[in-house]
């Protein structure tokens, strides 16, 4: 049958208490020097005894005072990152409690423009909505405005580039036609010529009569 768990407690015989811290320290030493050579670990500890005396071990690497000093700047490090980390996240929750209450005002105010959520709201912040959409409203009419200006110009233009399209296709129909009569002309010119002289004679004796 196997022993029970042995509670820990602080050991009252001070004799018993002075073997157990000796043989005690001695594996807790042995095991620090084990564990140092087999993981190649940087180690180093410190125990003292209940008299005060000092009792140490580092490896053989580095000093007690290496290790130490290591030791502290690697903790400051870890304050520092903790730190920083910490106070960046307060940064992004206070932006974030910021934009939230932005954005429920900026919603508020939408609901107000298009005419809900009125009730709660008194007298002067009705007037102020009021004079803020009578603004809006003057602007819209404004951009209104010039974009219906700007559309009829483009229609001016537009209509002008085709009253001179028109008028230019107009005046190469009528070359055509003063062409192509030209051409006629000269045709039935060359006609004549080709005619013999006494048939000629005839058709210019029809044409008198």
């Amino acid at each position: 049958m196997g022993r029970g768990r042995v509670q820990l407690k602080r050991i009252e015989n001070k004799i018993s208490r002075q073997v157990t811290f000796s043989k005690r320290r001695t594996g807790l030493l042995k095991k620090a020097h084990e564990i140092s050579v087999l993981c190649d670990a940087d180690l180093a500890l410190i125990v003292f005894s209940p008299r005060g005396k000092l009792f140490e071990f580092s490896t053989h690497s580095s000093s007690m005072e290496a290790i130490l000093e290591r030791y502290e700047r690697y903790s400051y490090e870890e304050r520092q990152l903790t730190e920083s980390e910490l106070e960046t996240q307060g940064r992004w929750n206070l932006e974030s409690s910021k934009l939230r209450a932005k954005i429920e005002v900026l919603e508020k105010n939408i609901r107000n423009y298009v005419g809900e959520d009125l009730e709660p709201l008194n007298l002067r912040e009705l007037q102020s909505i009021e004079q803020q959409l009578e603004t809006a409203l003057k602007r819209v009419r404004t951009r209104k405005n010039q974009a219906m200006h700007e559309s009829i110009s483009e229609l001016h233009k537009k209509e002008r580039a085709l009253q001179e399209q028109n008028s230019a296709l107009s005046k190469k129909l009528k070359e055509n036609e003063m062409n192509e009569e030209q051409q006629n002309t000269q045709d039935h010119t060359i006609s004549k010529a080709m005619l013999p002289p006494w048939l000629l004679r005839h058709m210019n004796e029809q044409y008198e009569i």
